[in-house]
Order: structure tokens, then sequence, then C-alpha cells
């Protein structure tokens, strides 16, 4: 597995320029770095093999997919079971991300509707998991920035 302190600036360039377009080709990235298609085909290769890079996606709009409605439930669970509980949630239709956190509650997810029932639906089913105590639910007003890229 490949260190992050191994990462060097001409990866990071690469990885920059993936995740501003990632159906953009070897030959194309040289070329807006000045490297060889060879270098840059072998450490795209290199970073998929060692785990930087997961996978190749498409970043969507969901809010134009009709997902309008973006919840960030704080999640109590019972002592000894909680990562069973967070397991549970993140398989739920819905989950975006779930977060193992400290502090007063134990995770932190992060959820998206398309209307007010799935949401209604999502938080009675939540509620009804053995290990789930209880839940803080803040719904988004705004979305200022939702961007988890840090290159």
């Amino acid at each position: 597995m490949l260190d992050a302190a191994k990462l060097d600036r001409i990866d990071m360039m690469i990885l920059a320029e993936l995740l501003e377009n990632s159906r953009r080709s070897s030959r194309d990235i040289a070329r807006r770095l000045g490297l060889s298609v060879g270098t840059v085909a072998t450490r795209i290769k290199r970073l998929s093999e060692d785990g930087v890079i997961r996978r190749f996606a498409v970043d969507l709009d969901l809010e134009k997919l009709g997902y309008d409605i973006t919840v960030v439930v704080e999640v109590y669970a019972s002592r000894g079971s909680v990562l069973k509980a967070e397991e549970r949630i993140a398989g739920l239709q819905g989950v975006v991300a779930v977060y193992d956190v400290t502090g007063e509650y134990d995770a932190v997810i992060i959820a998206k509707f398309k209307s007010r029932s799935e949401l209604s639906r999502f938080t009675k089913g939540l509620l009804s998991l053995e290990s789930v105590e209880r839940t803080n639910t803040h719904v988004v007003l705004n979305v200022i920035k939702e961007d988890f890229r840090l290159l």
C-alpha cells in the first residue's frame, strides 16, 4: 500500500486533473502537464493498484435529479453496538455518508431524499433499528459548499 508521504508533486498534479474530469485520457493529462503518456499511464495504474484511486466516477448534481432534501442526522446507539448500527445505516436508501464520531453522539449521517415522505420513512426506519436509541435530525436549508475534492 502506498504511503501518502510517497505521493510526489507529479502524482498530485495527475490526481488534480482526474478530479477535474475523471474521463480525461492519459494522453490529454500528459499534454496538459508536459509529461510523457507512459509516465502518466504508469502513475495512474500505480495509484489505482495502491488504492489511492478507488474508482472513476461521475459527479452528479443530485438536486437536478430531484434530491432536494439533505439531512444531517446525529445518531446515539446502544453501548457495544455502535459499529453494527453504523453498518446497517450505511445500507439504507438515501444515505451518502456515515461518520463514526466523538462527542455526545456516536455517528453522523448525511442523507438525501426526493420528498418529505421519503425522509419520514427513513427517520422511522432508522429509529426502528434495534441498536439506535435516539437521533437528532437537521434539515439543510441551503448548501453553501458541498465538494469532497480536496486537491
